[in-house]
């Protein structure tokens, strides 16, 4: 059964960093794979997205701040995530989806195939 587990969540102050990661066990290799966000009281939001060639897009909230890649070889995704803000406190989810070439209006959407179960961060102020 295909499965993704984030890591790497935590709490640090306002202008620190967090490095996310997301090791993904999955049936198909051809995979877009992305990270969302939840926080208290607010929708789920899509961050970054990396398809399956390595192309990339951001959320304008954090554009030069957050930084997506994965790992194929190893199956993992990851986020850094520099000059954190408070309003990046949020549960943050892995998430594939069998469309190679997803574009950033569809991932937006979150119709993603699979989901990790996410991992929380907390930004202090």
């Amino acid at each position: 059964q295909a499965r993704l587990e984030e890591s790497g969540g935590g709490s640090v102050q306002a202008g620190g960093s967090l490095r996310l990661s997301c090791v993904a066990e999955l049936y198909y290799s051809r995979v877009s794979m992305g990270w969302f966000r939840q926080a208290p009281g607010k929708e789920r939001e899509g961050v970054a997205l990396i398809d399956n060639d390595g192309r990339t897009n951001y959320a304008d909230s954090v554009k030069d701040r957050f930084t997506i890649s994965r790992d194929n070889a190893n199956n993992a995704l990851y986020l850094q995530m520099n000059s954190l803000k408070p309003e990046d406190t949020a549960v943050y989810y892995c998430a594939a989806d069998r469309r190679s070439a997803l574009d950033w209006l569809s991932f937006k959407s979150g119709s993603m195939d699979y989901w990790g179960k996410g991992t929380l961060v907390t930004i202090s102020s």
